[in-house]
Order: structure tokens, then C-alpha cells, then sequence
């Protein structure tokens, strides 16, 4: 089915509902009366109605009756609980995307008991700003018609990539939680700058606008982040100075435990669940 005809449904209406819901309106994806959510909570209905002027409901049986993508938005947990209560709506016609993290493909066509079109995403939350960075993996029937969708649909919210679901706990480690560690770099960057004599403001204004200057040099260009770096960096200059206290400090090694630490930690998490 084209984009243009599909009809979307959400179950659950947070933050990450609301971007993608707002993405697809905005890159002209879907309508204003092609796309429900439902949630048990009357406030976040009432916002969301509000901002997308969608049809919103607290009936889960009435977004899967009403759309061919259903996207689970709800917390992990919940969508266990879910599942079963969709299941005998859910069809092969249906494509099911579940943005709840640890639970795994097993997990939800376990819950929908039979082998539907099942799609696994890992987002992290720069998609509330259209600048995501999320992966997926296929289940299921999902078919490579199905991949080529999702990753037109995530990119509303920014980019996707289908990986394995075996990647999936390093994307967690990696771009999951990485918006943290780049937020503890950028306030970092902004304490050097106020230790050396720059209002915060601004401190963190440079720092910020530099990550987000550095990292679209790196995405538009294409160039090797090493070949990147030795154009600032001149013999003898300030640039390998401050590299070499960063090597000193081990801020390689730092973030390399960083991503491993997450990646283990959502291992372990996904085996609790």
C-alpha cells in the first residue's frame, strides 16, 4: 500500500507519539482523519488532540479497526498487556511497529500469537526535534516493501537504518543513550569556557552550535571523521594541544565504556523482561 493511502494508528500519545505523528503530518504522509491514537489517560488525549487535531481515542480495539500501521507507544511493560487485547484484530494486512524498548520481536508476535508483519524500533528523543537517529529491524511477515516504508517513515523524525536484532541492545549504547553523553560533552565544553573567561550563555551557545556544526560537516561531506579533525588541526597549533589533553584525560576510552556499558545494561534488562 503507497504512503499516501496507508492509515496510522498509535497506541499511546507521548512525547515520541506526538513527533512521529507530527512528522508524518508534516512530510504529508498521512491526514489529520487518517491517523487515531488512543490512551488511557484523558490530559495526554486532550493534548494531543490539540496540537495534531487527530481523532484521538481510549479504545485500543478502535485504532487497530481504523489504521494499517499501528505504532505501540506505550511503556514496556504495557505492551505486554496490549497485545493480547489487539491480537485478535491484528491481521496480515496490518503492519505492527513497536517503539518499546527491550521488548523483542519474539515478545510481541508471541503476544499477537501468529506471524504478522512486525517491525522493532529503536528511536532516541532528538526526534521530538526532527534530528532522530533510530534503527529497525524486521519480524514476521514484514516484507522488504515493509523496510522501505519504515525508513521513509522515520525519516520524517530524521534517519533510520534496518539492522539485526542482534544490534539492536549497541544501537540502545550507542544512539539511544547517546544524546546524553553529548549533552555532558556540550556542558563540559561550556565549564571550559566559562573557566576561561566567557559568559555562560555563551559559553554554551558555541559549544553547542560547534557539536551541531561538526556533526553535519561529518553527514554532508561523507569524509572520514580522522581526515575531518587534521583540517583543524595545524602543526604545533591550539587544536592538537586541546586533542592532546583529551588524550591524556581518555575521553576515547571514556565513551568507548560509555556505549559498552549501555549496550550491557540493555542486555540485561531485555533478559529481565
Amino acid at each position: 500500500m503507497s504512503s499516501d493511502k496507508r492509515r496510522f494508528g498509535f497506541i499511546g500519545s507521548g512525547k515520541m507519539a506526538g513527533a512521529l505523528i507530527q512528522g508524518i503530518l508534516r512530510a504529508g504522509l498521512a491526514t489529520t482523519k487518517t491517523v487515531t491514537a488512543s490512551d488511557v489517560a484523558t490530559d495526554a488525549r486532550d493534548k494531543l488532540r490539540k496540537q495534531a487535531d487527530i481523532r484521538v481515542t481510549e479504545s485500543n480495539e478502535e485504532v487497530v479497526k481504523s489504521s494499517d500501521v499501528i505504532v505501540l507507544a506505550v511503556y514496556p511493560q504495557i505492551v505486554l498487556n496490549v497485545l493480547p487485547e489487539i491480537a485478535p484484530l491484528v491481521t496480515d494486512q496490518h503492519l505492527v511497529v513497536s517503539i518499546a524498548a527491550g521488548i523483542t520481536t519474539k515478545q510481541l508476535l508471541d503476544g499477537l500469537a501468529a506471524p504478522r508483519r512486525v517491525v522493532r524500533v529503536m528511536p532516541n528523543t532528538p526526534a521530538l526535534v526532527g534530528a532522530g537517529a533510530a534503527a529497525y529491524c524486521l519480524a514476521g511477515m514484514a516484507t522488504e516493501a515493509d523496510s522501505a516504508f519504515m525508513a521513509e517513515f522515520l525519516g520524517v523524525v530524521g534517519r533510520g537504518w534496518q539492522v539485526d536484532e542482534r544490534h539492536l541492545d549497541a544501537v540502545t549504547g550507542l544512539s539511544g543513550s547517546g544524546p546524553a553523553y553529548v549533552f555532558t560533552m556540550i556542558e563540559a565544553l561550556s565549564d571550559g569556557g566559562v573557566r576561561m573567561g566567557l559568559p555562560r550563555a555563551v559559553a554554551t551557545a558555541l559549544a553547542a552550535q560547534t557539536v551541531f556544526g561538526a556533526a553535519k560537516m561529518l553527514l554532508d561531506t561523507g569524509l572520514h571523521t580522522g581526515s575531518l579533525k587534521d583540517q583543524v588541526t595545524s602543526p604545533g597549533g591550539t587544536t592538537i594541544a586541546g586533542i592532546h589533553a583529551l588524550e591524556r584525560g581518555g575521553l576515547r576510552a571514556a565513551l568507548m565504556n560509555a556505549v559498552e556499558a549501555a549496550t550491557l545494561r540493555s542486555q540485561e534488562l531485555g533478559r529481565n523482561s
